[in-house]
């Protein structure tokens, strides 16, 4: 069955380039992301490997750890790796999964038979501090991931796991939230206390509570 949101992400043990992890354990109280790739060497996934490195710390910042996982063995992650610092100007500074027998990619049903049998399609799952999933996106081949994107919905995933807002669209941190709908009127008077502005009885804004 497919991993959907609210299920509990399924917990795994598995070596990677900065030794074998447990993934529930590695987590920790800390938000997870995990990415996954097709294969080891291939174009569109070492640019990804590469921004990721150089904004790690932007993760970090948020509470956030990362991983990578392919269906290649580990001896194939640390010579890729190489080649990601070379290319990209970075250094890799994250674990990579290394799952040849697919145990993970199952897991998690990054193997779609429709778009190839054999390897992992290039999905992201962010995991909340509870090990439930948050998110999931699956990108084509041919696409890379938008890594502005990702720390945009961790920074409302992580918003709106304290308050009761909503984030609008194209919302960025800093930005006006929406007050959500089962907040009545004279309840978010104390629980906003910057103010509402009520533009239908269902659509009410308000500034972001944390800023």
């Amino acid at each position: 069955m497919a991993l959907r949101l609210g299920d509990l992400a399924p917990d795994f043990s598995a070596p990677t380039t900065e030794g074998p992890i447990q993934f529930h354990q590695w987590l920790g109280d800390s938000w997870g992301v995990l990415f996954s790739h097709p294969a080891d060497y291939t174009p569109v996934c070492t640019t990804e490997l590469g921004m990721l490195a150089k904004l790690k710390g932007e993760f970090t910042k948020r509470n956030v750890k990362v991983a990578a996982i392919s269906v290649d063995p580990l001896d194939a992650h640390h010579g890729w790796s190489r080649d990601i610092n070379e290319t990209q100007g970075c250094t890799v500074n994250f674990p990579i999964i290394a799952d040849p027998d697919r145990t993970v990619a199952s897991l998690y049903d990054m193997i779609h038979p429709n778009a190839d049998d054999k390897f992992t399609v290039r999905s992201v799952f962010i995991i909340g501090p509870d090990k439930k999933v948050k998110l999931i996106i699956t990108y084509p081949a041919s696409t890379g991931r938008n890594f502005a994107e990702l720390l945009r919905v961790l920074d409302s995933l992580q918003l709106t796991a304290k308050f009761r807002v909503a984030t609008p669209a194209d919302w960025k941190d800093g930005e006006d939230c929406i007050i959500t709908p089962a907040v009545k009127d004279d309840e978010a008077a104390t629980l906003f206390p910057k103010g509402m502005r009520k533009v239908k009885p269902y659509l009410r804004y308000t500034p972001q509570p944390n800023r």
